[in-house]
């Protein structure tokens, strides 16, 4: 009778703890609704250039208010922004690219800009998320490109803002200011990329990856790894994770209407939480046990929803692991590479040579100059002279991009005429 007593007595407890939590969440969900309705919004300083014209509704200098999305309701939507009513496949509708650079990345983050610009055809909407002192930086060189590109896009920028009741803990966790990504702005949808990313073809064909989610379906990234033999999270990972071997946050599409609504399921509370109450209680449960900071996060959510993502093939998001021990992504060995992923720094050593000569061919090319023999053939030619692993691989680093410089020289032909 002592033990059934004792059995009622654990499980009366675990019920009781489950109710508090659950309350818990209740009072600061009305709390920050509380403050959202009688706080004034975040303003950062517009700098100049308010004069243009913005057809696209998306804005080319710092934004001039912003809160974190799940902050704002779905009828309030800045002036900078596409509103969520806005139809996706409106023509007008500008692709969303979001970025977040700080420290020494403002180089590295306009030449993945350079990318996206050079090959896109359709207009884009930079959002980038930088430190104060990097805004000025970003606004000179985007306002220095050739006219011809530089009506191709706009852009907005933002400073670095985390919730404040744990900002100085989100802006720590890995690397200063990475997971500014959990927090972005208010709008319909957006691709996140890491600043060490390249686009080798048009932005927008990743962008169309929304038009095959399903119902369910919240986000798309790539797996970690191709191969569980040299997979990180299926080998040393003390948290749980999505599918074999994880998934890649480094490129990842998110339809954000979708993310602000979604209740997720997780191992925190007995009831499905929204994003905004999930990500403190996941990071204080977990701190201890994360190496990759917010993609650690991002793999515990999806480990226990893994009906909201979508798996991207490897070339949407080649990364060093994809050669380094051998070829093992069999779409870009097929396709070549679409987006170059170049993290640990390979961009900036001679660890991968066959990584930093696409990002220096990149770098080093004029906007108006010929993507031919200015970009591609003397990269085919530096490629020659890698044989690492990756070296050996080199032509997964121009299929897809000679396609894309073809597109490029057959575009610059036919706006020959016009401006002459």
């Amino acid at each position: 009778m002592r033990r059934y007593l004792r059995v009622l007595f654990v499980c009366t407890l675990l019920v009781f703890c489950s109710l508090l939590y659950i309350f818990n969440q209740l009072v600061s969900s009305l709390e920050r609704a509380d403050h959202r309705e009688r706080a004034p919004r975040t303003r950062a300083v517009d700098t100049g250039l308010s004069g243009r014209a913005q057809d696209d509704r998306c804005g080319s200098d710092s934004v001039t208010h912003w809160e974190p999305y799940w902050r704002i309701s779905r009828d309030v939507c800045p002036n900078h922004c596409v509103t969520d009513s806005a139809p996706r496949s409106a023509p007008q509708d500008p692709v969303q690219l979001a970025v977040v650079a700080c420290g020494s990345r403002l180089e590295e983050t306009l030449v993945m800009l350079k990318s996206a610009v050079l090959f896109s055809h359709r207009h884009l909407c930079f959002h980038i998320f930088s430190e104060d002192h990097l805004h000025a930086g970003f606004r000179q060189e985007l306002e220095s490109w050739p006219q011809r590109f530089r009506s191709t896009f706009s852009y907005s920028v933002y400073p670095i803002v985390f919730p404040s009741e744990n900002a100085r803990e989100w802006k720590r966790l890995f690397k200063p200011c990475a997971s500014q990504r959990l927090f972005l702005p208010q709008v319909d949808s957006v691709l996140y990329v890491d600043t060490d990313v390249l686009f080798l073809r048009p932005l927008e064909d990743v962008w169309s990856f929304l038009s095959r989610f399903n119902s369910s379906q919240v986000a798309a990234m790539s797996p970690e790894h191709e191969e569980p033999r040299i997979g990180w999270y299926n080998r040393f990972a003390r948290h749980p994770y999505y599918g074999q071997t994880g998934v890649n946050s480094g490129v990842m599409l998110m339809n954000m209407t979708r993310i602000r609504h979604t209740l997720f399921k997780n191992d925190l509370a007995a009831v499905d939480l929204k994003w905004a109450d999930l990500l403190m209680p996941l990071l204080h449960k977990y701190k201890l046990n994360i190496t990759w900071g917010d993609q650690d996060l991002l793999n515990i959510i999806f480990h226990y929803n893994p009906e909201s993502l979508l798996l991207m093939e490897c070339l949407w998001n080649y990364r060093p692991d994809h050669c380094i021990y051998g070829s093992n992504c069999i779409s870009a060995e097929h396709s070549g590479v679409y987006i170059l992923h170049g993290n640990r720094g390979v961009y900036h050593d001679d660890k991968q040579p066959a990584f930093r000569a696409v990002y220096d061919a990149i770098k080093l090319f004029p906007l108006d100059g010929d993507p031919l023999r200015g970009l591609l053939l003397p990269l085919e030619e530096k490629l020659k002279s890698d044989h690492s692993y990756c070296g050996r691989s080199r032509l997964v680093f121009t299929k897809r991009l000679r396609q894309s410089v073809t597109e490029l020289q057959e575009e610059q032909e036919r706006s020959r005429p016009a401006e002459v």
